[in-house]
Order: structure tokens, then C-alpha cells, then sequence
């Protein structure tokens, strides 16, 4: 691999690739609000134990994944695997009953095996709501998400719902489904062998296909038993909210997620578009006490990867956003053009008509390719004769047709025509097929 590659699992974002994240990003602006949500920025590194502690030491993010390093003062710092432990630690200090409800944009790392849509360095929009507990709030969140996926496009989703009921119900449960896998334990991988004693739950989590089967196999059910009622009625109302808007799930017994924080409601939406690892979002209500504090935060949020969300938006044929044209091509025909056409594309650019201004020493043939090859809806051609006539020479691109208007109307003249995708027709009356300045 070349040195003018990026290293594996880590990507370039060209021009012509940027539009459809800066709609995601500019939907997620324009929708979060709505529902009171302001945007938070956060490090993209931390202290490690903000997620060493935060999102469990057991789970596969911090035992495999995280990019750690110690810097010049010996302390260990982590680049963040995920959105929500670095903003409990921006927030964690809020009173007790008071909440506050944020987004996020931005890339995360993990030491992953690169596939399509999961990247080592990949980009996360997310939510928290933080400092309030009741299944309204958690329903709200899924409905949030599904609405934001619908306003990019993305409709063919499915959303799986499941408890992990509170830290009264984890002793009962984690017994049963010990004993579930106790038959198998032989032959389960290494990893679940450890988390057997440590964190069974982990276990249902496990991407190895010997481990997945076993977990498959199980009747877990009873374990849905086991819950405390406070925690089987919380779920009820998180799914009766659902049910009334017309949001259709299903209830996924083996449904955990992949880390250790959450409590009562995850949840998580998947996409055919995206073949095996399928996931888009995920999220649920968590419990998070940060370093050095004894008092728990609780908050529900959830994440969707921006590149997942590209891919299972372009499977449904649907491009979250169009490359960007400029509207307006200049060419200067000789050297005493390309100062007042300097000029004429800054006076575009202050009305907001995005335009480029070409000024390269070439034949009008030549220049019009790279008109053409711009994508403009007009070129404007202006030369020595336009300069003393005061004219300019207006192109329409889409069907050759020309006017020769006066110097003076040529900003009135293309701001009756919307870069936004409005008619770009000149009018029949002011078509010129002749001119100064004919292009090729």
C-alpha cells in the first residue's frame, strides 16, 4: 500500500462523496431541536478510565478495541470508542433532577477488523438525554430516531426492543442464564469462558459463529419471567407508546447490546442494505457513574454510524444528497477578461450564486470543455469585445441556447434563475444564437 493511501480501516472523503454526510449532519441540526436537543462537542480523546469505567471493563470495546496511548506526561489517554462515557463526563455533574438533552456529531475509534460500513476511524450522530428516568423519555427516543431516519431517507428498518430490567432483577437472571449455558461452557470461546463468571450476558453478544449458535439454541423466555414487575411494566409502557404511533418492533429476548452501562431499554434498528453486520443504530437507557463520583447518572440516548446510514440509504435508491454544481462557469477570453471576471464571480458569490471563474490562457473550445465538465448551469463568456460593449455572453448549458445581455443586469439576470434546482430556461425573447463571443 502506497504512502498516498490512508492506513487500513480509515477513509478519504472526497467533494464528491461529502454532500450526503453534510445532509445527515445539517438534518440531524435542523431535527434534534425539535424534540429541545442542543449540539455538545466533546474530545475526541479522553482519560482512558472515562471509558475503561464507563462502559464496562469487561465488555469487547475495552478489552480488544480501544486505541490507548500515553502521552508526554505519562498519562493514559484513549481515543473515544463511542459518544456517551466522554459526555457523562462533561455532564455528569448535573444536579440531581435536573436533565439536559444534547446531540452529537463526530468520529470514533476502534481497533476493529474492517468491513463495509465499519471503519476503525467511523462517524457517529448521536443523543443523550440525561438526568431524567421514565419509559416516556425512552419511547420518545425511539421515536425520535425512527422519524430522523425517515427524514434521510431510510424507511426499509427493522427495530428490535428488549430489557435488561434494573440491578434488582440481575441476580435471579444472571443465574438462569448461567445455568442455561452451564451445558455448553466447554464449548464456548475463550473470551465467553471468562465472561461465564464475569458478565454472562456478554455471551448472548458474541460475534463467533460457535458461541452465536449456542446462544441461538437457548429458550430465553424464562428469563423474561424473572424480571421484577416494576421493570416488566416499564417495558409495557415504553412498547404501548410505540404501538401507538404506528411504530412497528419486535421484542428480542437476546437483545443486550454490546455494552454494560444500560438498564430497562435497548434497543437497536437493523437494515437489509447492509448484509451481515447490519445494525444502523442503537441505543437504550443507561447508568453511568463517572470517575471520581458515587452518585450514578442516568440518561437514554442512541448512536447511529453515518456511514451505515449512507449505505442503507443508497440500497433503497435514495441519495441523501446530490453533489454540489457550481451554478455559474466565467471564462475570460484574453488577459484583460480575467480581472473584471475576478470580480464578477465575488459579486456572484455575495449574492449567493456559487460560481467558478476560470482563467487559464486557452482556445473558447478548451474552456467550454471544462464548462461542461463543471456541471454549471450557466457559463458566462465575456472577452475584449463584451468588456467594451459592456456586455456579458450567458450560456445556458442544458440546451446551447445564448443571450447577450448588458454588463450591468448580468446579477439580476441569473438571480431570477434558483441555483436550487428551479428552471434554468432562458427566456424565448432573450435568446441569442449570435454574439461577440461564440462558444463551441
Amino acid at each position: 500500500m502506497g504512502i498516498f493511501s490512508p492506513p487500513p480501516g480509515v477513509d478519504d472523503l472526497l467533494p464528491e462523496a461529502i454532500t450526503a454526510w453534510q445532509f445527515i449532519e445539517k438534518t440531524a441540526a435542523a431535527f434534534f431541536p425539535l424534540y429541545g436537543f442542543g449540539e455538545i462537542r466533546t474530545p475526541i480523546f479522553e482519560y482512558t478510565e472515562v471509558f475503561s469505567k464507563g462502559i464496562g471493563e469487561q465488555t469487547e470495546v475495552v478489552q480488544k478495541e480501544m486505541y490507548t496511548f500515553e502521552d508526554r506526561g505519562g498519562r493514559s489517554l484513549t481515543l473515544r470508542p463511542e459518544g456517551t462515557a466522554g459526555i457523562i463526563r462533561a455532564l455528569g455533574s448535573i444536579e440531581q433532577g435536573s436533565a439536559r438533552r444534547v446531540y452529537y456529531i463526530g468520529p470514533m475509534f476502534r481497533g476493529e477488523r474492517p468491513a463495509a460500513g465499519r471503519k476503525r476511524q467511523f462517524h457517529q450522530v448521536g443523543v443523550e438525554n440525561i438526568g431524567s428516568v421514565s419509559p416516556e423519555l425512552d419511547a420518545e427516543c425511539i421515536v425520535m430516531l425512527t422519524r430522523f431516519l425517515e427524514k434521510i431517507g431510510i424507511r426499509k428498518y427493522s427495530l428490535k426492543i428488549n430489557t435488561r430490567g434494573d440491578a434488582a432483577d440481575r441476580a435471579a437472571t444472571d443465574a438462569t442464564l448461567r445455568n442455561l449455558f452451564s451445558k455448553k461452557k466447554d464449548t464456548l470461546c475463550e473470551d465467553c469462558k471468562k465472561r461465564f463468571d464475569r458478565n454472562v450476558w456478554r455471551i448472548l453478544d458474541c460475534k463467533n459463529p460457535g458461541c452465536a449458535e449456542i446462544s441461538a439454541s437457548l429458550e430465553l423466555e424464562d428469563i423474561g419471567r424473572l424480571f421484577s414487575r416494576e421493570s416488566k411494566t416499564y417495558l409495557d409502557s415504553v412498547t404501548n407508546i410505540l404501538a401507538h404511533e404506528k411504530i412497528p418492533f419486535v421484542l428480542d429476548p437476546r437483545l443486550v447490546r454490546g455494552l454494560d452501562y444500560y438498564a430497562h431499554t435497548v434497543f437497536e434498528v437493523s437494515h437489509d442494505g447492509l448484509g451481515a453486520q447490519n445494525a444502523v443504530a442503537g441505543g437504550g437507557r443507561y447508568e453511568i457513574t463517572p470517575p471520581g463520583s458515587k452518585n450514578p447518572v442516568r440518561g437514554v440516548g442512541f448512536a447511529c454510524g453515518i456511514e451505515r446510514l449512507i449505505i442503507a440509504a443508497s440500497s433503497e435508491n435514495h441519495n441523501p444528497a446530490p453533489e454540489k454544481k457550481p451554478f455559474v462557469f466565467i471564462v475570460s477570453i484574453g488577459k484583460n477578461a480575467k480581472l473584471p471576471n475576478f470580480s464578477l464571480a465575488e459579486e456572484l458569490r455575495a449574492k449567493g450564486i456559487s460560481a467558478i471563474a476560470d482563467f487559464e490562457e486557452r482556445s473558447i473550445k478548451s474552456a467550454m470543455r471544462s464548462a461542461n465538465k463543471s456541471g454549471a448551469a450557466f457559463t458566462i463568456i465575456r472577452g475584449d469585445n463584451e468588456l467594451s460593449q459592456k456586455t456579458t455572453v450567458i450560456k445556458n448549458m442544458s440546451d446551447g441556447a445564448q443571450a447577450e445581455i448588458p454588463e450591468s443586469k448580468t446579477i439580476e439576470y441569473l438571480s431570477k434563475y434558483s441555483p436550487n434546482g428551479l428552471s434554468a430556461r432562458l427566456p424565448e425573447q432573450e435568446r441569442s444564437q449570435s454574439g461577440n463571443a461564440q462558444a463551441e
